[in-house]
C-alpha cells in the first residue's frame, strides 16, 4: 500500500528462533525516522511502513545489521512444487532431532541406569554426547553468536550456555578430575545433590536437552506451518487454469494469464477463475467454500460472480472486471494477513517481558552459582542449579501465547467467511453487552416476495394470482416483480398480457385472456376505476400494513377480486441469530429508517422487544452514542451505505459482505454470507480465540514464575528442566491448535 506519506511493506524474515528475536528487530526498526513496524515470530514477518525518502532497502539493511535475513515476499508461481520455507525449516529440523535422539538414547541409559555402567562407560558416552552437544545444538549456538556479536542475547543463548557448560563441565571432570577413572558410576537424581562435583559428568544433560529443545523447536514449527493451514487452503481455492473464449474460439490458459476484459467459460462443476460478470448463460454458483454460504445462488447475465466459487448448473461466459491482487480472494487473502501480523494489547506486555527476560534469567543463573559456592554446597551441587535455571526459564511459550492463537483463529474465521481486521477487535467482542442490527439486509432479505393471496366471496385463489402475475409482467416495479415471480413459483408458466399500461406509483392495467385486469393501490381503483372495495377486502389491507406488509387489489370485470401481500421476507436465521445473541449475554435492538410498524412486526418476528426506526443515518449512530454514554458496549450490524457511519461509531463494527464496500471498510469484522448467524458466529470465534490467548497467556507465565524458584533451589536436574520447557511450548501450540475444531452453528 503506498500513499504520499510513504508505503506499507511485508518483509520475510529469517533467523528468528525466539520472541526475543523480534522484538530486537522491532525495536531497531522503530529507531529509524518515521518507520513503524510489527514484527511476528509465528509468521516471520515484519510489517512496516517506510516513510517517503525512506526506502525498503534501509528498512532490510537494518534487519540484517541486527543479525537477521529480510527479503519482499515473491508471489508462488501456479501449481508451484518447489517447497516453500516452513517445509524445509521443518525437514531440516526432523532430520537433526532424528539423529540426536538416536545418538543421545545411549548415553542417557547408561547415565541413569547404574547396572549399564560398565568399565570406562563414559567414553563411549563422551563419543555419542560430543555431536549432539556440537552439531545437533548448532543451530543454538550460531544463533547465539550471532547475537552475542550484535551485543544481545536470547533464548538460544540460554540453551546454548546451558549446553555447553554441561559439555565443559564433562570434559574438565573427565580429563581433569576423577570421572574419568575406570569403575566410575552415576545414578540419576531429579533434584541437585551436594558434591566436589570432579567426580560428576552431564553429557546426559548435554545431550538431552539439546534433544528436548530439538523436539519443541520441531513442534513449533509444525504448528506454524499449520496455523497458517487455514489461510493458505483459502488462498488456494482459486482455479488454476480455465478456458479463454476469444473470438469464438476457446482454448486452455493459466489462470494467471488472464486480463480484465478477457472473457472465459465456465462448465458445469468447475470454479471461476476470476471475479466478473455473467456475459451469457445461467447457472447456479456454490459459493460454500469462500463464504460459507451452504444454498447455491441462482446466477444469470448481468450478475456478478466471485473467483473461486464453484458453478453447480449450467455452462456460463463471464467477462473477467478483476484480476490476480485486485479479486476478492486476493483481498480476502490480505485482510486476514494483516490480521495475523497485527498484535493485540495482551501481546504487547507479552513482549516487554519477553524484552528483558533472557538478561535477567542470565543474572539469575550466575546469581545461583555464586550463592550455592558461598554456602557451601559444592561445585556440582552450584553448577547444576545454574545450569537448570538457564534451561526452564527459556521464554519460548511466552512469545508463542498469543500469535499462534491468532494464526490459527483468523485462518478458521476465513474458512468460515469470517474476516477478523485486527487483534485489537478480540478484545472489543470481550466486552461487548448489546448489538444494534439494521432491518433491511441484516434481519430481512432486503427484496420483496410475495406473502399471501386473500380472495373476495370464495373467489379462486390461483385464478387471482395467476392473472395478476401475468398483468405485472410487464412491470420493472419491486413490487411487480415479487407478484410476478411468486405467481410462477406457484403455478408455472403465466399467459400473454396485451395492451399494458401503467401508472407510476399507482397500478397497471393490462388485458390477460380477454379479460381487462387491474391491479394496484385502493385510492387508485375507486378514484380512476369508480369501484368499489368490500369491507372485508379493507380490512385485510389493514392488517397487511399493521403487520408491515404491502397489499395491491386486483379487480377485472368492474369488481375488486381480491388482494395481494408483499412483504420484505425476514431470513430463516434471523430468529435463531437472536436467541444466540441473547444465549451469548447481548442485548439485541433493531434500529432502522423504516416505519414504527414494519420495524415492529419484524421484531416481534424475531424476537426482539427494543426497536428504533424512523431513524436517519446519522440517527443510527446517535442512538449507539446515547447507548455508548449509558456505559454499554455497542456492536453494530449492518450491510448499507447508510450504515457505515454508525459501524464507525460502535465499538464493534460488523459489515455483511454482500453490503456495500463504505459499510465493510468502517467495520471490524466482516461476514462474506448474508447470514446473521455469521454475525454469532464471528463473536464466538473471536471470544474463542482471546480465551486461548488468555490461556496460553496464563501459562506461559504461571510455569516460570514457579519454574524459575525451583532451578534456583536446587529441586530440578537440567534434564528435568529441558523437558518441561519443551513441553511448555508444545502445550501452548497445542492449545492454540484447538481453535481448528472450531464450528460454526448450525442452519436451521
Amino acid at each position: 500500500m503506498t500513499s504520499d506519506l510513504g508505503q506499507q511493506v511485508d518483509l520475510l524474515v529469517g533467523g528468528m528462533t525466539c520472541t526475543s528475536c523480534a522484538a530486537r528487530i522491532e525495536k531497531k526498526l522503530n529507531r529509524m525516522p518515521g518507520v513503524a513496524a510489527t514484527v511476528n515470530y509465528a509468521t516471520e514477518k515484519a510489517s512496516v511502513f517506510v516513510p517517503a525518502g525512506t526506502s525498503v532497502d534501509d528498512a532490510i539493511k537494518t534487519i540484517e545489521a541486527t543479525g537477521y535475513t529480510a527479503v519482499q515476499p515473491l508471489p508462488t508461481p501456479p501449481n508451484s512444487s518447489v517447497p516453500d520455507a516452513a517445509e524445509l525449516e521443518v525437514s531440516a529440523l526432523r532430520q537433526r532431532l532424528l539423529l540426536s535422539a538416536a545418538l543421545t538414547l545411549p548415553v542417557a541409559a547408561l547415565s541413569m541406569i547404574p547396572v549399564l555402567q560398565f568399565d570406562n562407560w563414559q567414553w563411549l558416552a563422551l563419543t555419542l554426547a560430543a555431536p549432539v552437544a556440537t552439531w545437533g545444538a548448532w543451530p543454538f549456538h550460531r544463533a547465539a553468536w550471532v547475537n552475542a556479536r550484535h551485543g544481545a542475547a536470547t533464548m538460544d543463548t540460554l540453551v546454548s550456555v546451558g549446553v555447553l557448560a554441561a559439555l565443559g563441565w564433562s570434559l574438565y571432570a573427565l580429563f581433569f578430575g576423577m570421572a574419568g577413572m575406570a569403575g566410575m558410576t552415576m545414578s540419576f537424581t531429579f533434584s541437585a545433590t551436594p558434591g566436589s562435583g570432579t567426580d560428576e559428568i552431564y553429557l546426559e544433560v548435554a545431550s538431552a536437552v539439546t534433544v528436548f529443545i530439538l523436539a519443541g523447536r520441531y513442534a513449533e514449527a509444525r504448528a506454524k506451518r499449520n496455523s497458517g493451514a487455514a489461510l493458505q487452503a483459502l488462498l488456494e481455492l482459486g482455479a488454476k487454469e480455465t478456458t479463454l473464449l476469444r473470438d469464438g474460439v476457446e482454448s486452455r490458459i493459466s489462470t494467471a494469464l488472464l486480463v480484465a476484459g478477457d472473457q472465459f467459460v465456465v462448465r458445469p462443476g468447475e470454479k471461476v477463475a476470476t471475479d466478473g460478470v455473467i456475459v451469457d448463460g445461467s447457472s447456479a454458483i456454490d459459493a460454500s467454500l469462500l463464504t460459507g454460504e451452504s444454498v447455491p445462488i441462482e446466477v444469470g447475465p448481468g450478475d456478478s460472480v466471485v473467483g473461486a466459487t464453484l458453478n453447480s448448473g449450467g455452462r456460463l461466459v463471464v467477462r473477467a472486471t478483476q484480476v490476480g491482487a485486485d479479486t476478492e480472494l486476493a483481498h480476502i487473502g490480505r485482510l486476514v494477513e494483516q490480521a495475523q501480523t497485527g498484535k493485540a494489547e495482551v501481546q504487547r506486555l507479552a513482549d516487554r517481558v519477553s524484552g528483558v527476560f533472557v538478561p535477567i534469567v542470565i543474572g539469575l543463573a550466575l546469581a545461583t552459582l555464586v550463592g550455592w559456592l558461598l554456602v557451601g554446597a559444592g561445585a556440582a551441587m552450584a553448577f547444576t542449579a545454574a545450569v537448570a535455571t538457564l534451561i526452564i526459564a527459556c521464554p519460548c511459550a511466552l512469545g508463542l501465547a498469543t500469535p499462534t492463537a491468532l494464526l490459527v483463529g483468523t485462518g478458521r474465521g476465513a474458512q468460515l467467511g469470517i474476516l477478523i481486521k485486527g487483534p485489537q477487535v478480540l478484545e472489543s467482542t470481550r466486552r461487548v453487552d448489546t448489538i444494534v442490527l439494521d432491518k433491511t439486509g441484516t434481519v430481512t432479505t432486503g427484496r420483496m416476495t410475495l406473502s399471501n393471496v386473500d380472495v373476495h366471496e370464495c373467489g379462486d385463489e390461483n385464478e387471482l394470482l395467476l392473472l395478476a402475475g401475468a398483468a405485472e409482467s410487464g412491470s420493472e416495479h419491486p413490487i411487480a416483480r415479487a407478484i410476478t415471480a411468486g405467481a410462477r413459483d406457484r403455478l408455472g408458466a403465466l399467459p400473454d398480457a396485451s395492451a399494458f399500461l401503467s401508472e407510476q406509483g399507482l397500478g397497471v392495467q393490462a388485458t390477460v385472456g380477454g379479460r381487462q385486469i387491474l391491479v394496484g393501490r385502493p385510492a387508485w381503483l375507486i378514484e380512476r376505476w369508480s369501484l368499489t372495495v368490500p369491507t372485508e377486502l379493507q380490512a385485510m389491507m389493514s392488517t397487511a400494513e399493521t403487520r408491515g406488509r404491502t397489499a395491491v387489489m386486483v379487480a377485472w370485470e368492474g369488481k375488486v377480486r381480491g388482494i395481494i401481500t408483499v412483504g420484505d421476507t425476514i431470513k430463516p436465521t434471523s430468529a435463531g441469530a437472536i436467541a444466540q445473541f441473547r444465549a451469548m449475554g447481548l442485548t439485541p435492538m433493531l434500529v432502522t429508517g423504516d416505519n414504527f410498524a414494519v420495524a415492529e412486526s419484524v421484531a416481534a418476528e424475531v424476537g426482539i422487544t427494543d426497536v428504533t426506526a424512523g431513524v436517519l443515518p446519522e440517527g443510527k449512530a446517535r442512538v449507539i452514542r446515547e447507548l455508548q454514554s449509558q456505559g454499554r458496549v455497542v456492536a453494530m450490524v449492518g450491510d448499507g451505505v447508510n450504515d457505515a457511519v454508525a459501524l464507525a461509531t460502535a465499538d464493534l463494527g460488523i459489515a455483511m459482505g454482500t453490503g456495500t464496500d463504505v459499510a465493510i471498510e468502517a467495520s471490524d469484522l466482516t461476514l462474506m454470507r448474508s447470514d446473521l448467524l455469521a454475525a454469532a458466529d464471528a463473536i464466538r470465534l473471536s471470544r474463542r480465540t482471546l480465551t486461548t490467548i488468555k490461556a496460553n497467556l496464563f501459562w506461559a507465565f504461571a510455569y516460570n514464575v514457579a519454574a524459575i524458584p525451583l532451578a534456583m533451589a536446587g529441586l530440578l536436574n537440567p534434564l528435568i528442566a529441558g523437558a518441561a520447557m519443551a513441553l511448555s511450548s508444545v502445550f501452548v501450540v497445542t492449545n492454540s491448535l484447538r481453535l481448528r475444531g472450531f464450528r460454526a452453528l448450525p442452519t436451521p
